[in-house]
């Protein structure tokens, strides 16, 4: 039988025990792994209920850790804000603390990444066919990874010029990231899980109107095997990406 874990959280606290199932336990961020192993682990579905807490479950993740599977519940707890339970960011640093639990607080972190729809004056969209990565042989809109500290349409410009060597500018009439650049703000933003594993993905996604003038689209070796204009019903029919068709409709 596959161990069942909750995973409760509330507004940055976690819900931890010690091993008899005792709690709420605590982490101190730095800390190395005991002798014995970890010493603090999420909570049994049992243990949450001898506790008297009430929850709503909002989904349950499957976390594989050395052939096995671990169920996670994760679920909102009907309490107050538990002051005394653990800091969801001490939890990664601790050795002593399970790495089921260390690896379900993980998976709650955002990927973000940020995309951009570049459209000619003819209504076509420019596209890139991936040379690696998770759409490998794929076309997708410009994007990728927003790194640390960088706003999600520094990220777009960035991106657009790191894989196909053009500089565009998107517009931001509010100057979100620092200056104000006219035009209209079209962005759309999604989230999705997409599967049992529970990475959560957030995506920005921006829209440029350029033709390019006097610039040559140069794909970058080994990350894009290509880049062509589609008409928008072409670009439909190729992207793969749930974000990228769901963008490309909107936008």
């Amino acid at each position: 039988m596959n161990p069942e874990y909750v995973h409760l959280e509330h507004d940055g606290k976690l819900l931890l025990v010690s091993l008899d199932g005792s709690g709420p336990a605590r982490p101190i961020m730095g800390r190395g792994a005991c002798i014995a192993g970890f010493t603090i682990r999420l909570p049994y579905p049992e243990e949450v209920e001898a506790m008297g807490i009430s929850w709503s479950l909002r989904r349950v993740n499957r976390i594989c850790l050395e052939a096995v599977d671990h169920i996670v519940n994760y679920g909102t707890p009907h309490i107050p804000w538990p002051e005394h339970w653990a800091w969801k960011d001490a939890v990664i640093s601790d050795s002593s603390v399970d790495p089921v639990a260390r690896e379900s607080v993980y998976r709650t972190l955002h990927r973000v990444v940020s995309k951009v729809v570049i459209e000619n004056s003819d209504g076509d969209i420019l596209m890139a066919k991936v040379a690696r990565g998770f759409f490998t042989g794929c076309w997708t809109l410009p994007g990728g990874f927003v790194d640390y500290g960088e706003h999600p349409r520094d990220a777009s410009v960035r991106e657009a010029l790191e894989e196909l060597g053009v500089s565009i500018e998107i517009p931001d009439p509010l100057g979100e990231q620092g200056r104000i650049i006219d035009g209209d703000d079209l962005a759309i933003v999604q989230t999705e899980i997409f599967n049992d594993e529970g990475i959560n993905w957030v995506s920005f996604t921006y829209k440029c109107k350029t033709d390019l003038k006097d610039q040559e689209i140069v794909p970058k070796d080994d990350e894009i095997e290509e880049a062509k204009w589609f008409s928008v019903d072409e670009a439909l029919e190729v992207a793969v990406s749930n974000f990228d068709i769901e963008a490309i409709n909107r936008l």
